[in-house]
C-alpha cells in the first residue's frame, strides 16, 4: 500500500484502554513518519474513557503537555474497510524525544516483557479468541439485532448455531474480507450461548501481532457493524441476564531451536509449563483490573457462569482459570480463561506473559490442578470483588510492580479512579452508552 497515494491516512496509537488515539494526516506525510516528524502529546495516552485528561497526571500538570514522537511499527499500514473513500490505518507507537520508549504507551509494555523471553533465546506464540455481540442500541437500552432474513429481532441465543451465522452472512463475509485486507488471521467464527453473540479465532503467531490482530480487529468488527446497521459491542457484559464476552488467550513458547518449552512429550507437560501456570495464578488477583477494567467487567464475574472468578488451573477443564488444553502433545500450551472483551490487548498479554515470566524466573510450583467443577472449591484465590477494589490491588501488588513501569501503573490508577467517579455521577441506565463501541 503506497500512502503517498491516498487523500488521507490514519496515524494511530493505542491508549489505556485500547482506544485509537492520534491523527488523520494528508498522503504527503508518508514520508514523514519514519523521522518522527509527527508528533502526539504524551498525554493522549493518558486519558479516560471519554478521552479527557486524567486529574493530577504528571504528563500534562507537571510536563506542560509535552509531545513525543510517533513511530510506525513493524505492523504494515493496513485498508479501513468500513469507509467508503480509501484511506489507511498505520500503527504508531510514541517515544521520547531521545527516542527511546515512552513507558505509557501499552503496547511499549508488551515490548518490554517479551524483551524477557528474548534475552532467553524464546518466542511467544499466543492466540486469541473473541466474543463480541451484535446490538440495536437506537433505544434507551441496547436490544437484539433484528435477523437480517425477516426483519424481527433475535429472541434468544443459539450456541453453535450454522443457521445464526448464515442469518448475518453478509456481515461475517465483510469481516472475513476485511480481516484478510488488514492482514488480521481470523479462522472460525462460532454462534455463541449469548443473543447476537459470536466468537472469531484466531491463528497462533508471535505474540506482538497477536496483540495487534485483536487491538485492529475490535474496530474491524465495530466498523463493520455500522455498514450493516447495526452496533458491535466488546463489553463484558451487553446484558446482564445475558451471557458475557469474554477473550481467551493460548500461548506457548519455542526455544532457539524451534521446540516447545512446555512439551515434555507427555500431556502433564514440562515444569517450565508448570512454573509458567504458577506464575499466571500468583498474580491474577491483582491483575483483575486488566482482566475486568470496568464496573461492567464484573456483571460477568459471577460463578458457575462460564467465566473464572477464581485463580486455579487445571487440564482441559472450562471450569479454571487456566487450562491446559488437550490435543498433540507438541502444541502443548497455556489457555488463559479470565479476561473479558473490553480489555485492552496490549495491558492483557502483558499481565499474563509477565506472570508467566515471574514463575518460570523464580521457579514456583502451582497448587493442584482442580479435577471436575472449580466452582465447587471453597479455598482458591479470588479475584477482586469489583472495580475499585481491582484498582487498589493493582496500585501496590509487589507482582504488578515486576511487570508494568511504575509511569504506566500510575496513570492506569488514576484513569481508573477518575472512570469510577464519572460513572458514579451517571444514572446507571446510561453506563452502557458510554462503553459500547469504546471497549
Amino acid at each position: 500500500m503506497n500512502l503517498a497515494d491516498l487523500q488521507t491516512f490514519r496515524v494511530v496509537a493505542c491508549d489505556l484502554n485500547g482506544q485509537m488515539r492520534g491523527k488523520v494526516v494528508p498522503g504527503s506525510y508518508a514520508d514523514k513518519l519514519p523521522t518522527g516528524s509527527v508528533r502526539l502529546p504524551f498525554s493522549a495516552l493518558d486519558v479516560d474513557l471519554w478521552g479527557t485528561d486524567i486529574v493530577g497526571s504528571p504528563l500534562v500538570f507537571e510536563s506542560g503537555d509535552a509531545d513525543g514522537m510517533l513511530f510506525p511499527t513493524d505492523r504494515a499500514p493496513c485498508p479501513v474497510p468500513w469507509l467508503e473513500t480509501p484511506s489507511a490505518i498505520v500503527p504508531v507507537t510514541l517515544s521520547n524525544e531521545d527516542g527511546t520508549p515512552f513507558a505509557g504507551d501499552p503496547r511499549h509494555a508488551l515490548v518490554r516483557v517479551l524483551a524477557d523471553y528474548d534475552t532467553r533465546g524464546w518466542q511467544v506464540i499466543a492466540a486469541t479468541e473473541m466474543e463480541f455481540t451484535l446490538v440495536d442500541d437506537k433505544g434507551d437500552a441496547p436490544t437484539p439485532p433484528a435477523d437480517p432474513r425477516n426483519g424481527v429481532p433475535l429472541d434468544g441465543g443459539e450456541v453453535l448455531s450454522v443457521s445464526q451465522i448464515d442469518a448475518f452472512a453478509a456481515f461475517f463475509d465483510d469481516l472475513y474480507a476485511g480481516a484478510a485486507a488488514m492482514g488480521i488471521p481470523a479462522e472460525t467464527a462460532t454462534s455463541e450461548a449469548g443473543i447476537g453473540q459470536f466468537e472469531i479465532t484466531m491463528r497462533h503467531g508471535p505474540a506482538l501481532e497477536a496483540a495487534d490482530n485483536a487491538w485492529l480487529f475490535k474496530s474491524l468488527v465495530r466498523g463493520l457493524a455500522r455498514k450493516h446497521g447495526m452496533a458491535a459491542t466488546f463489553m463484558a457484559k451487553p446484558y446482564l441476564d445475558d451471557s458475557g464476552n469474554g477473550m481467551h488467550v493460548h500461548f506457548s513458547v519455542l526455544d532457539s531451536e524451534g521446540n516447545n518449552v512446555f512439551d515434555n512429550g507427555g500431556p502433564e507437560g514440562t515444569d517450565t509449563m508448570r512454573h509458567a501456570v504458577a506464575g499466571c495464578l500468583a498474580a491474577m488477583p491483582a491483575s483483575s483490573l486488566i482482566f475486568a477494567p470496568f464496573a461492567n467487567s464484573y456483571d460477568r464475574l459471577v460463578d458457575g457462569a462460564h467465566a473464572p472468578t477464581a485463580a486455579a488451573w487445571g487440564y482441559d477443564n472450562r471450569t479454571v482459570a487456566i487450562r491446559i488444553p488437550g490435543g498433540p502433545n507438541g502444541a502443548r500450551r497455556i489457555e488463559h480463561r479470565t479476561a473479558g472483551g473490553d480489555i485492552n490487548p496490549y495491558l492483557l498479554l502483558s499481565a499474563v506473559l509477565g506472570a508467566a515470566m515471574i514463575g518460570i524466573k523464580d521457579e514456583w510450583e502451582p497448587s493442584e490442578p482442580i479435577v471436575g467443577n472449580a466452582y465447587d472449591v471453597d479455598d482458591l484465590p479470588r479475584l477482586a470483588a469489583d472495580w475499585t477494589a481491582a484498582t487498589d490491588m493493582f496500585a501496590s501488588d509487589p507482582l504488578i510492580s515486576r511487570i508494568f513501569d511504575p509511569m504506566l501503573i500510575g496513570n492506569l490508577v488514576r484513569c481508573k479512579r477518575q472512570e469510577i467517579e464519572k460513572f458514579e455521577q451517571m444514572p446507571a441506565s446510561t453506563h452502557w452508552r458510554a462503553l459500547l463501541e469504546r471497549v
